[in-house]
């Protein structure tokens, strides 16, 4: 069971495959985990890409479904675990990498593509979380009563008050659009995205076509792609697709 660490960061991680690195990022809000990307995504996702890629995927620090462990960096949420991911990422010796995330994943895909543009080949954000503004604290009132509590009986450094603080600076100061960038990044952003939307509380189909509209070079896949579950295998195989047309030459 292999960590990353730096500092007081302690992070988890696996990989399965060989080939051009791909970063998975599992559903789940901030208990995006491992078992996640085995078990709780719509598809068995290592078995659909590891055949073709060096998959790489990793517990979210302080998921209480995982083993990473971490501060919680309360002024900075977003970057504190997209400094995990590309931190990951060196060890790994990893310079240039593709990335699919699902849920929480497309906020972390943003953050990559904003902190790491040169590094970024391709993403594909599935089912992404985004900002509902008939629901403007759907996901801050999610993690605090679905996250906070476990992790503070599990943490004793870590206190509710703590915790209110992080998820408000998360989910309430930037509380628009898809939370880690700005429309104009998106609008300015040259790195190819294929966007599977959803349409459930949490993730807005009208926040994952509007960002597809915006990105000059997104794609989306068809909608629905997870009912009828007959339809997952076509929506697998635009993944493949997309990945396979922007892998860089071996």
């Amino acid at each position: 069971m292999p960590f990353y660490e730096r500092g007081a960061v302690r992070i988890r991680y696996e990989e399965a495959g060989t080939g051009f690195p791909l970063l998975l990022i599992s559903g789940g809000g901030l208990n995006s985990s491992i078992a996640g990307i085995k078990a709780g995504n719509p598809f068995d996702t290592i078995a659909a890409f590891s055949d073709e890629y060096r998959c790489i995927f990793a517990d979210l620090r302080n998921a209480n479904t995982g083993e990473s462990t971490g501060p919680l960096e309360i002024d900075r949420p977003w970057d504190s675990h997209t400094d995990d991911q590309l931190g990951l990422l060196d060890h790994l010796g990893v310079d240039r990498f593709m990335v699919l995330g699902f849920c929480i994943g497309g906020p972390f895909i943003w953050n990559l593509l904003k902190r790491a543009p040169s590094r970024v080949v391709a993403a594909a954000p599935a089912q992404p979380v985004g900002f509902r503004p008939e629901m403007p604290t759907l996901l801050y009132d999610g993690s605090m009563s679905g996250w906070g509590p476990e992790l503070v009986k599990r943490r004793p450094g870590i206190t509710m008050e703590m915790v209110e603080r992080y998820l408000t600076r998360m989910y309430r100061t930037n509380a628009d659009f898809v939370f880690t960038v700005t429309r104009d990044f998106v609008r300015s952003c040259q790195t190819p995205v294929l966007i599977l939307p959803d349409d459930v509380p949490a993730h807005p189909y009208a926040v994952a076509m509007e960002s597809a509209m915006l990105a000059p070079k997104a794609e989306v896949s068809l909608y629905p792609w997870k009912e009828p579950k007959e339809r997952i295998p076509l929506a697998v195989r635009h993944i493949k697709s997309f990945l396979r047309a922007h892998r860089p030459a071996a």
